[in-house]
This record gives structure tokens, sequence and C-alpha cells, in this order.
């Protein structure tokens, strides 16, 4: 077994479970959303970024635009977050939390992406 390839599976797995965590649940609701596991997403997701720099394949690139298309849209949530939260007992708004929530859910697909073109990757891969 190639600990380097459990890192990497652990890490690209660990981003998809993280931020499906964070959607679900109404999407208007801000009680259903919590912001640490945000923001715990977006740090899994760069650092799955990061072990995805050093692959010079053709599925490597495809890996890493799907993994930079996630951290994009998922840091880009977050600061919609801190832009519209003016309390954080009450947080967001409704409408702010359905753009928050709606490019987390973005960013999910992404990382579906990613993780079915890993799969496939593995299982096409000889031993």
């Amino acid at each position: 077994m190639n600990l380097e390839r459990v890192i990497f599976g652990f890490f690209i797995l660990l981003a998809l479970t993280l931020n499906f965590v964070f959607v679900m649940g109404d999407i208007d609701n801000f009680k259903h959303h919590n912001v640490w596991v945000l923001t715990i997403a977006i740090l899994v997701n760069l650092v799955a970024t990061g072990l995805k720099l050093g692959d010079r394949t053709q599925v490597g690139a495809i890996l890493l635009a799907a993994s930079l298309v996630a951290d994009l849209l998922l840091i880009t949530a977050r600061v919609v977050w801190v832009v519209a939260e003016d309390d954080p007992a009450i947080g967001p708004s409704a409408e702010a939390m359905v753009s928050i929530v709606s490019l987390a859910i973005g960013a999910l697909v992404a990382n579906v992406v990613s993780t079915v073109i890993l799969i496939g990757d593995t299982l096409m891969s000889r031993r």
C-alpha cells in the first residue's frame, strides 16, 4: 500500500464530505449551516489542492482544476458570510444564506467531479 496515495485519497474524500456536511439542511436557515464547518472545509480543500500540485498528467490537471474551482467557490462563500453577518446571534439573512449555500453546492459538485475522476483513475490503473 502506498502511504502517499492513502493520504491523497483521504484529503480528497474529507474535502468532499465536509463540503457535503455544510450544505445539508434548509438552504435559507443559517442555523442549519455551521460557519466553522465551512472554514474547515476551506482548509481541507486547500490542503487537497496542495497535494494535487505535483501531478503533471492530464488527469492531474483536471483534478487540480476541479480543486481550484472548489477552493474559489468555498472562499467566496466564506467572504459572503463575513460581509452578510452583522450580528453573530442573528446570522446572515435568508437571502445571503441562499447565496452562501449555493456557492458551497457548486464547490460540492467540483469535489464530486474530483472524487469520481480519482476513483475512475484508480480503477483504470494496473497493479
